[in-house]
């Protein structure tokens, strides 16, 4: 038996700028900012066998420095473990901070951890993360939402819908929700047009519309052969989502918002989604996502991960129905690897782990860091 030890935990907190203000729907009905920056929380585990991981978590607008703080007290329960028990220190993470709770910023905080560890798990066996988990494809089906914000002129998101398809994306996604809807239809359409029948697309309410908007607006939409709608009502409204999926031809896709396989597990109990969009930085990590991918996959759901391409791949690729993955160019500055794409598809790398380093550029977006050793 091949027995290691964690000796080392990199922390850092990093703010990444975007070049362009993004504005949702979210945005347009006054309830958020337009947002300028992601805040990063960077995990690097080191073991004794000289093995790294590196993990990643998130937070939009606010809960970075929070994210950064959790893992900052509950890092050094990690210290002197074999890294190897992911399981058992998932759980030991957690009972470390278990007063805040198993959802929302304190898992989310671990998930960066997490994520560490199977990275180094997958590294250390000298295989891709899809590989160690059991892949199922090579390639995974990827759509763009990065061209289609409110924000975006109209002629801005059909030439960024075509360069997109141009360089190997096989689906477009553009956001709706703006408060006059002849705007979200005018849009659809033209995109539409543009695209052709038959190139997937689809559309992202960012949870903005009530329930009578989204049911009259989903009919509307049926024109389109759309995928999927996407977070059309509040994301805690499962019995909203269920009655709109009963209703409607266009399937329902909503999950990303929630933050626990347990909230999760509510929304698939409801029937409130024909397909789940977890994001495995935001429930908790790798752990847990495979709790929820098994879940989801019992109940005969299609996948598609939220955000966070470079982890969500290996995920979707080990996922045993065929899923979509989102393609989100955001993330490439901090990294110095880039993924492949080609025929609608993205390709699994073949490096060990997630196959991702840090690029020079991230010191100097750091905003502050620790290394903890015991």
């Amino acid at each position: 038996m091949a027995i290691d030890r964690i000796t080392q935990v990199r922390l850092s907190s990093v703010r990444l700028p975007l070049s362009t203000p993004i504005s949702d729907a979210k945005v347009f009905t006054g309830r958020q900012k337009p947002m300028t920056e992601v805040a990063f929380l960077f995990a690097e585990i080191e073991a004794e066998s000289g093995h790294r991981g590196l993990g990643f978590s998130y937070s939009k607008r606010a809960g970075g420095p929070g994210q950064y703080a959790h893992a900052r007290e509950v890092a050094p329960e990690l210290i002197g473990e074999d890294p190897n028990d992911i399981g058992r220190l998932w759980d030991k993470l957690v009972w470390a901070g278990a007063s805040v709770g198993r959802s929302g910023l304190s898992i989310q905080a671990i998930a960066a951890l997490d994520i560490a560890l199977w990275d180094l798990k997958a590294t250390r066996a000298a295989l891709p993360l899809a590989k160690l988990l059991g892949a199922h494809r090579d390639s995974v089906r990827c759509y763009n939402t990065s061209g289609g914000f409110l924000h975006t002129p109209l002629e801005q998101v059909l030439d960024n819908a075509t360069a997109a398809r141009e360089r190997g994306i096989g689906g477009i996604k553009i956001k709706v929700g703006h408060p006059d809807s002849t705007v979200d239809l005018r849009r659809v359409s033209a995109v539409r047009e543009r695209l052709g029948d038959g190139f997937p697309l689809m559309v992202d309410a960012n949870q903005q519309w009530d329930r009578p908007t989204a049911q009259r607006l989903g009919r509307a939409l049926e024109a389109f052969d759309l995928t999927w709608i996407e977070e059309p009502l509040d994301a805690y409204d499962h019995a909203g989502h269920a009655a709109l999926a009963a209703a409607l031809d266009t399937p329902i896709a909503t999950g990303e918002m929630l933050a626990s396989v347990a909230e999760h597990a509510e929304l698939i109990r409801a029937g409130g989604a024909d397909i789940i969009q977890p994001d495995a930085p935001r429930i908790g990590g790798i752990t847990q996502f495979l709790k929820l991918a098994a879940l989801a996959e019992h109940h005969r759901l299609q996948l598609a991960p939220h955000f966070a391409m470079e982890i969500h791949l290996h995920l979707a690729a080990a996922y045993p129905l065929e899923p979509w993955l989102e393609h989100f160019d955001w993330l490439e500055p901090l990294f110095n690897e880039r993924l492949e794409l080609a025929d609608g598809r993205m390709l699994v790398p073949d490096r060990p782990g997630l196959g991702l380093t840090l690029s020079d550029q991230v010191a100097a977006w750091t905003v502050d860091s620790c290394v903890i050793t015991g």
